[in-house]
C-alpha cells in the first residue's frame, strides 16, 4: 500500500482507504470495509508496543471506548508490532473489548499519510515529564527509562521495529460512509506536544456529531 496520494495526512472530508490487517485480539483479518455501512470508527495508528507513549494511547482509547460506544462508534488500535509479539503482550496485558491489529510494515500509516522521520530529527526532541523522568531526556533515553520503569522487556521483534526511521502517529474518526470527519495528528515539536494524546472531551464531542 502506497503513501497517501495527497502527500499529507488525511483530513476531514477525505475518504479513508480500505486496509486489511492481522487481528491481534482474535484470529483472521480486520478490514476497514468491515465497518462501512455499519458504524463510525475511531482508528488509532500507533508505533509499536515498545513505545511507552503508544501503550498509554492504547489504554486511553480503551478508557474512552464505553463513551464512544454510547455514540455508536467502534474503536480499532493498530500497532507497528509483529502479530505474534503483539498477541503475547495482549495475552499478559489484556485490554478488554479493544479491537487491535498488527501492521509491522506500517502500510496503514502510509495510507493515511502519516510520515516517517529520521533519527536525527527525532533525537533533537527533549521530553520532560515531571514526576516520571528525573530530567529532560531524548527519545531513546526516555523510552529506555520508561520501559524499564514499567517492566516492558524489549525483544528481538521490538528491536527490529525500533531500527531505522521513526513513525509519527495519528487518530482518525471515520463515518459510516468511510469519510474522515475528525483527525488528530502527531507533530514533532519540542515539549510534551510531541507525544500527546487527543483531548477526550473533544474526541467524544466529535464522535457524537459523526454518529448523529
Amino acid at each position: 500500500m502506497s503513501m497517501s496520494s495527497l502527500g499529507r495526512p488525511l483530513q476531514p472530508g477525505d475518504r479513508a482507504p480500505n486496509i486489511a490487517l492481522d487481528a491481534i485480539s482474535s484470529e483472521g483479518k480486520i478490514a476497514l470495509d468491515d465497518f462501512r455501512g455499519r458504524s463510525p470508527l475511531l482508528i488509532g495508528l500507533f508505533r509499536g508496543l515498545h513505545c511507552p507513549f503508544c501503550r498509554r494511547h492504547l489504554a486511553a482509547m480503551a478508557q474512552l471506548k464505553p463513551a464512544l460506544g454510547e455514540e455508536g462508534v467502534e474503536c480499532l488500535a493498530v500497532v507497528n508490532t509483529p502479530v505474534e509479539r503483539a498477541r503475547l503482550y495482549f495475552r499478559y496485558h489484556p485490554i478488554a473489548g479493544l479491537l487491535a491489529a498488527s501492521d509491522p510494515v506500517r502500510a496503514s500509516h502510509r495510507a493515511f499519510g502519516l510520515r516517517e522521520v529520521g533519527v536525527d530529527e527525532l533525537m533533537a526532541i527533549r521530553i520532560h515529564l515531571p514526576g516520571e523522568l528525573p530530567e529532560p531526556m531524548d527519545v531513546m533515553a526516555q523510552t529506555e527509562f520508561l520501559n524499564k520503569k514499567e517492566g516492558y522487556e524489549i525483544t528481538e521483534a521490538d528491536q527490529q521495529m525500533m531500527a531505522g526511521q521513526a513513525q509519527l502517529v495519528g487518530q482518525f474518526l471515520i463515518d459510516r460512509e468511510g469519510i474522515v470527519r475528525w483527525s488528530f495528528i502527531e507533530v514533532l515539536e519540542p515539549g510534551l506536544n510531541t507525544f500527546k494524546a487527543p483531548n477526550p472531551e473533544e474526541l467524544v464531542s466529535a464522535a457524537s456529531q459523526v454518529a448523529h
